[in-house]
């Protein structure tokens, strides 16, 4: 007699970045990781889809109906996800559908709002990930370790360059680096990769050299981020990565993007700039940033972007810090933009990205709905077309 089939949740190593995010969520603890990926234990998971929302990539959104599930140690083997298995008995057609439907109700409410699963943009290059993991990482050497802040500003933002010398470490743009801290916590385990967005186009800080550069700012107890802070030139680097395979630089150079962000959460959009100022100077694509930050003097890369012709990237900063002055938000900046932003919203070479701390998503989400609705148009329909054609994009945290 055959087996029954089962329902198997899976994370898909080729969009997961690793932010930990999954496990952490996961109430029961079936969720755990190696050196190379995060994986679903099946004999623990219950399918209560808390981890579906929280997860910035939509790599814990996948299932397969299977006959025999995988094992732990095939998904940690794993570079991308298997195909769906080729099931052979009487009943398995009606069997697998039955699974399917109940797979699609179980999800129905944990993915309200999300608009589906993020897809890259259709011309972005195919990315490079997972080259080094804990067990292999690359080894980098600090060649720059810059403040980005006024000296007296209430935070310390660093661009720190990361040289790779004759070891390859291809990235693109929109893409993340795993740092692996020295040292253990306060268990005797050794800390957790931590992610940081790539500050720096494919090509490195200079055309052709095999370097990066990363926006870290440190945090009080933050022990990566102090770690980074803290390096001076010349120091030792262990790097997983690359990681993500969504939130990527479209290659057109008739898309129109349209970038918002707080702190650090600039660095992918310095990226983005930067690719575009070179690889495609003459684009007939629009670049424009909502930037938001407390004054501007804790603003990363606040002299560098105020170099940068308005040919090439529109500015709007939002600062919710100056004395004497109202608070001004990246969505009160939206929608005071409101005829330009409809019009982009309305264009089908339009991307959108939104990077930085997760309690701007709501109030981007408003105001987006906002703007849409003064001009006819139907946000919650366009956001999910968007994402289901790469060109909606979110990594918060």
């Amino acid at each position: 007699m055959n087996a029954p089939l089962k329902k198997q949740h899976l994370i898909d190593p080729e969009i997961c970045i690793r932010c930990n995010t999954c496990e952490e969520t996961c109430p029961i603890d079936a969720i755990t990781h190696d050196d190379n990926n995060y994986v679903v234990n099946v004999d623990i998971c219950n399918y209560c889809m808390d981890c579906i929302s929280p997860c910035p990539t939509g790599a814990i959104d996948n299932w397969r109906v299977v006959a025999t599930p995988y094992t732990l140690e095939e998904q940690f083997s794993w570079s991308e996800l298997p195909p769906q298995q080729e099931i052979e008995s009487a009943d398995s057609s009606d069997a697998i559908e039955a699974l399917e439907d109940e797979i699609g109700a179980l999800l129905e409410e944990a993915r309200k709002g999300l608009g589906g699963k993020a897809v890259a943009p259709h011309s972005a290059s195919k990315p490079t990930v997972n080259l080094y993991n804990r067990g292999k990482p690359a080894k980098a050497t600090v060649t720059g370790n810059f403040r980005l802040t006024d000296a007296d500003a209430d935070s310390d933002v660093r661009h720190i360059i990361l040289d790779f010398g004759d070891q390859p470490f291809p990235v693109l743009e929109g893409q993340s680096i795993g740092i692996v801290a020295p040292g253990v916590d306060a268990e005797g385990k050794a800390h957790l990769v931590r992610l940081y967005s790539v500050a720096s186009s494919r090509d490195g800080e200079r055309p052709n050299t095999n370097n990066l550069a990363l926006t870290v700012k440190r945090e009080p107890h933050g022990v990566c981020s102090n770690y980074l802070c803290d390096l001076p030139r010349g120091a030792k680097v262990e790097i997983t990565g690359p990681f993500g395979a969504t939130f990527l630089h479209p290659n057109d150079p008739a898309a129109n993007i349209i970038m918002i962000c707080t702190g650090t959460g600039s660095a992918p959009f310095r990226a983005f700039t930067e690719r575009r100022r070179r690889a495609m100077p003459e684009a007939a694509g629009r670049l424009l940033l909502f930037f938001g930050a407390r004054r501007p003097e804790e603003l990363p890369y606040f002299g560098p972007l105020q170099k940068v012709p308005e040919k090439l990237l529109g500015k709007h900063f939002c600062y919710s810090r100056v004395p004497g002055q109202p608070r001004v938000y990246v969505q009160d900046r939206i929608r005071a933009e409101a005829a330009q932003v409809a019009t982009l919203l309305g264009n089908a070479n339009t991307h959108v990205y939104i990077c930085g701390l997760k309690g701007m998503e709501t109030g981007v989400d408003e105001a987006f709905a906002d703007v849409c609705r003064g001009a006819a148009l139907d946000w919650a329909a366009l956001k999910t077309a968007m994402r289901d054609n790469g060109r909606y994009h979110v990594e918060t945290y």
